[in-house]
């Protein structure tokens, strides 16, 4: 192995709080993740540390710890030879990964229900899925309304973490979510005029319905079936997306995923 090779693939020390490094690699972290999944390097394309340090405005320690840490997401690889490199993925790979998040979401809608002690701990995600409701009253959406509808699906989601009370799956689902389309928010603008995207919205509120039931009558089993079912509407909306390459092209991460 070359000297260089051994520098690239040698883990750094995480930065101690206060560590001026430690704000840089999370600004570098930030800033490459989006270079990423919005396409400025080409998958298998290796990413020269140097001009990316001088560009990002950080020194090559944070740098190499953000390239780091987006190899752990699984977004770029570590490669003997040849440094860092952007991962590509098939769209068997987003399947796998909308059906991971399932399972961990489902782990966690399990969660809830057994380790639920107050109903009005319910309460967040029934204001969230009163105000989704809300927003589908004449069974149509204008732009502000799927926008909002896309900010409080997350937070429902988030919601649902939050009530399993576990740290280890927030950070497992957060994982997952970096891939491409992978999210439970990973919608399109250019959806919510798609034919049989209403369907499957209102779909996704009676999903919200039952978790909430389920969780509140401390049926773990049915909670944690319906949350696996809820996340493969993921896989719906990639399959609407995949059905028109127009819409495709707009979808953040497309760039990385190999047809």
């Amino acid at each position: 192995m070359t000297t260089e090779s051994k520098e690239q693939t040698t883990p750094r020390a995480l930065p101690t709080p206060g560590d001026p490094n430690s704000s840089q690699t999370a600004r570098a972290t930030l800033l490459l993740r989006e270079m990423v999944i919005d396409g400025h390097f080409r998958p298998g394309e290796r990413i020269k540390e140097i001009p990316l340090s001088s560009s990002l405005g950080v020194s090559r320690i944070p740098l190499r710890l953000a390239l780091e840490r987006l190899a752990h997401e699984g977004l770029i690889e570590v490669r003997p030879t040849r440094g860092f490199v952007v991962q590509q993925f098939s769209t068997t790979d987003i399947y796998d990964a909308i059906e991971l998040r399932g399972s961990l979401e489902g782990t966690a809608a399990r969660l809830a229900a057994e380790r639920l002690r107050d109903g009005a701990d319910l309460e967040p995600l029934r204001e969230t899925s009163r105000l989704i409701d809300g927003l589908f009253g004449k069974r149509a959406l204008s732009l502000a309304s799927f926008t909002s509808y896309i900010d409080l699906n997350a937070r429902f989601h988030a919601a649902m973490l939050d009530l399993s009370g576990s740290r280890i799956l927030r950070r497992a689902v957060k994982q997952v979510c970096c891939l491409p389309f992978a999210s439970p928010s990973a919608f399109l603008l250019k959806q919510r005029a798609l034919a049989g995207s209403m369907d499957l919205f209102l779909m996704a509120l009676d999903h919200h319905h039952s978790i909430i039931d389920a969780i509140g009558n401390r049926e773990g089993m049915r909670a944690e079936n319906l949350a696996r079912e809820h996340a493969r509407l993921s896989r719906r909306n990639l399959d609407y997306a995949l059905g028109d390459r127009e819409v495709w092209k707009t979808i953040r991460g497309a760039k990385l995923v190999d047809l």
